[in-house]
C-alpha cells in the first residue's frame, strides 16, 4: 500500500495542518493515488494530528532492537538502496526497519492487522516501538528510549481473512507511559466520501502522515476501500476520520507498491479514479473485542501494573 501521508485534508482541516508539503508481513498493501501526500512528523503542525501520532507504534522484530541501558538501538537499512529504488524517490536516504504498524487503544493493548501478529511465535518476536519518527528535518532516528519499547505477551483476538476482516488485538508487557489510548468511531458507521488521514511506517520508514484521502466504497464484508497512500509496513495502520480524529479502521491490503522504471524501482502511482484502492478493516468489525467496549466498572479497576487480561479475568470472576 503506498502511503500517502499528508497535505492533510486541506479541504476539511485546512492547509494549516501541515507546515511543508513536499512537491512532490506480508499481504499486499500499497500504492500512491494521485499526488504522494506522505510527510514526516516535523512537517505536521496541527497539535491534534501530533497527539494521534504519539499513540501510533512501529513493529520491529526482536533481533532488530537491542536495548542497552536507557537506549534501544534499532537495526536499520537505508530505504533507497535496500529496495533498489530510483534516486529521486521520496525518502530515499531515510532508514527503514519496521514491518508493521499498530495503534494504542487501551493502556496496554495495541490494535494492528491480523497478518502482522497471527501466532504465538509472532507475538514473542514482536517489539512495539513508539517514537520512531523524524521530528527534526534531516535528523533520522537510529534509536529510541528503552522505555518506548514494549513486548507482545498475548494475542487477545485475531482475524485473518484473505478477503474480508483482518485485524488483531495484542496485549503488551506493561501499560504504555506518557501516551493516551486513541478513540474509535464507536458507532461503526462509515460513508462513502468521508475524509481520511493515515499514519504508519510505509516500507518500514519512520512515521509518515498521509491525508487528502477519502472512502471510495464500503463493503458488506467488514472493510471499506480508500485512496490512501500506503505501502507494506503500513499494515495495521490506523485510518482516522479527518474531521473527528476517530479511528475508522485498520489498513490491511491494497495494490502493488513499486514498478520497474528500467534499472531501478519507482512507487506505483495511480491517477485519481484508477486502481482498486486500499482495503481497510472497518472498526465496526472490531468493536465487540475492543477494550473501550468493556463495561465501565471493569475499566475503572485499571491501575498501573494491571493488564487488560487481568481485568477480563476479574470481571469474569465477579459475574
Amino acid at each position: 500500500m503506498n502511503r500517502r501521508i499528508a497535505a492533510v485534508v486541506a479541504a476539511v482541516l485546512g492547509l494549516c495542518l501541515i507546515a511543508e508539503v513536499p512537491a512532490r508481513c506480508q499481504m499486499r498493501i500499497e500504492a500512491i493515488y494521485g499526488k504522494d501526500d506522505r510527510v514526516d512528523l516535523y512537517q505536521v503542525r496541527d497539535p491534534r494530528l501530533r497527539r494521534l501520532s504519539d499513540s501510533t507504534a512501529a513493529f520491529f522484530q526482536s533481533a532488530a532492537v537491542r536495548v542497552k541501558g536507557n537506549t534501544a538501538q534499532l537495526a536499520l537499512d537505508t530505504y533507497g538502496t535496500s529496495f533498489g529504488l530510483c534516486k529521486d524517490e521520496p525518502f530515499y536516504s531515510q532508514p527503514s526497519g519496521a514491518f508493521c504498524t499498530g495503534s494504542l487503544v487501551a493502556p496496554n493493548v495495541i490494535l494492528t492487522a491480523g497478518h502482522c501478529v497471527h501466532t504465538g511465535a509472532d507475538c514473542r518476536d514482536a517489539r512495539i516501538v513508539f517514537g520512531f519518527s523524524v521530528s527534526r528535518e534531516g535528523q533520522y532516528p537510529t534509536a529510541v528510549p528503552a522505555s518506548d519499547v514494549y513486548q507482545c505477551v498475548k494475542i487477545l483476538s485475531v482475524r485473518k481473512e484473505e478477503e474480508g476482516e483482518d485485524w488483531g488485538l495484542i496485549e503488551l508487557d506493561r501499560p504504555v507511559e506518557g501516551r493516551q489510548p486513541l478513540k474509535v468511531n464507536e458507532s461503526g458507521a462509515i460513508k462513502k466520501g468521508a475524509p481520511l488521514v493515515l499514519m504508519g511506517y510505509p516500507s518500514g520508514l519512520p512515521l509518515k502522515v498521509a491525508a487528502g484521502a477519502s472512502v471510495k466504497r464500503v463493503s458488506k464484508e467488514g472493510y471499506f476501500v480508500a485512496d490512501v497512500d500506503s505501502y507494506a509496513g503500513n499494515s495495521g495502520s490506523p485510518v482516522f476520520n479527518a474531521e473527528t480524529g476517530l479511528i475508522e479502521g485498520v489498513l490491511v491490503r491494497g495494490g502493488e507498491d513499486f514498478e520497474d522504471a528500467g534499472g531501478c524501482m519507482k512507487s506505483k502511482v495511480y491517477k485519481p479514479g484508477d486502481g482498486g484502492g486500499e482495503e481497510v478493516t472497518r472498526i465496526s468489525a472490531i468493536l465487540p473485542d475492543l477494550p473501550s467496549s468493556a463495561p465501565a466498572r471493569m475499566l475503572a479497576n485499571w491501575k498501573p501494573g494491571t493488564s487488560f487480561g487481568e481485568l477480563q479475568r476479574q470481571a469474569a470472576t465477579e459475574q
